[in-house]
C-alpha cells in the first residue's frame, strides 16, 4: 500500500532543451505586495549603461520563502563542500556591478 500511495505523490517534470540551456544572470531585483514576490534577473555587461531583464518569476510569499529556505540549504552544502562564499557587500549604484571590479572601458 505504501508504495501506490509514493506513486500517487511522485511530480513527473519536464525539462525541454530550451529551458535545459538556462539564462545567465549577474543581478536579480526583488520587489513584493501582499500577494506575490516578483524576481526580475538581469544580465548587465561591462560598460553597457542598459541592461535587459531575461526572465522574470513570480511566486506567492509562501514559495519565496521556501525558495529562501532552499538556497540557504544548498549555499551551505557548497560551502561546506567548496568553503566559504566571498561576500563582496554593497557596491557603487547599490550594489549594482557596473564594471565588474576591473578598470573603465576605453574605446
Amino acid at each position: 500500500m505504501n508504495e501506490n500511495n509514493n506513486k500517487e505523490n511522485q511530480l513527473n517534470i519536464e525539462l525541454s532543451e530550451e529551458v535545459a540551456e538556462g539564462i545567465y544572470s549577474n543581478l536579480a531585483i526583488i520587489s513584493h505586495s501582499q500577494s506575490e514576490f516578483v524576481t526580475d534577473f538581469i544580465k548587465v555587461m561591462p560598460g553597457m549603461p542598459k541592461a535587459k531583464v531575461k526572465s522574470r518569476i513570480l511566486m506567492t510569499p509562501e514559495h519565496a520563502k521556501r525558495l529562501m529556505l532552499a538556497l540557504e540549504d544548498n549555499i551551505q552544502k557548497y560551502e561546506a563542500t567548496h568553503g566559504r562564499i566571498k561576500d563582496l557587500g554593497p557596491g557603487p549604484q547599490g550594489g549594482i556591478p557596473m564594471n565588474f571590479g576591473g578598470p573603465a572601458a576605453e574605446a
